[in-house]
């Protein structure tokens, strides 16, 4: 077991009267994929907007590394090496792969890009994750498919040196072949040594990629397992109704008179 490189101890959010996270603990380690899984609603885009800095947290405290770190803004994330893939992948379907992946942190001066020195980055980080289904780096977005623009997205966040990669559904609306070119990139990101937070819905996916599953359920986290250790069936319980035998919520005592 590797020590975990991000964590979230007793943290709390609300939006005006609603509450929305309930004293989340989370953890993610180097080197493993932690499914992310929760019904709609169950506080998961919350959570990963308050790692983003997206969203201020109201209580507790994020740990980097061991160390407390205040997050405020996406670009103090950066800065740590947090980065997220979120399910719209935010790709410029007018420009190229090099062009979308150093959108906003191009590289050489502001009136000559170094065209090469990018392209030749965008390639290698291709290269180190394996990708074999981009024929050309400077192929328009909009000419990939559904699959392509996910692994783009996913290079994307790799590029800058990251340390932990968030991914929001990352399988959705993707055909079998593509499905399995995604998960197989998510495992060799963790090879590669990265955290990984896997969101999804698709619970075939979370036992064949995941390490660990955590469970939100109304805002609370109530069980965050090695994936080994638990069935599918126990964790649908946990998602819809919180429990399932001894994981989860406690169950209320009776009352005695």
């Amino acid at each position: 077991m590797t020590d975990p490189i991000l964590q979230l101890r007793a943290v709390s959010k609300s939006f005006g009267a609603v509450q929305v996270l309930h004293d989340v603990d989370f953890t993610v380690r180097a080197g493993e994929v932690t499914a992310l899984v929760g019904d709609n609603g169950a506080g998961k885009s919350t959570l990963v907007k308050c790692v983003a800095g997206i969203h201020p947290i109201d209580g507790g405290e994020i740990l980097f590394n061991g160390e407390p770190v205040s997050i405020t803004a996406p670009a103090d994330a950066a800065r740590l090496g947090l980065e997220v893939v979120y399910q719209d992948l935010a790709l410029a379907d007018n420009l190229d792969i090099v062009q979308n992946m150093f959108l906003g942190r191009e590289r050489g001066r502001s009136w000559l890009l170094d065209e090469a020195d990018m392209e030749q980055a965008a390639r290698k980080t291709l290269a180190s994750l394996s990708v074999r289904t981009v024929t050309s780096v400077r192929m328009p977005v909009a000419a990939l498919s559904g699959g392509q623009r996910q692994t783009v997205a996913i290079a994307k966040a790799v590029l800058w040196d990251s340390k932990v990669v968030l991914l929001d559904e990352p399988t959705a609306a993707l055909g079998v072949a593509q499905t399995r070119q995604v998960l197989d990139l998510v495992r060799r990101l963790a090879e590669q040594g990265l955290g990984v937070v896997l969101i999804s819905h698709n619970m075939a996916d979370v036992f064949e990629v995941s390490d660990r599953i955590a469970c939100l359920y109304l805002g609370r986290m109530v069980a965050q397992v090695p994936t080994k250790e638990v069935s599918h069936g126990q964790v649908v319980e946990l998602i819809t109704a919180g429990r399932s035998g001894e994981l989860g919520l406690q169950r209320p005592e009776s009352v005695t008179a």
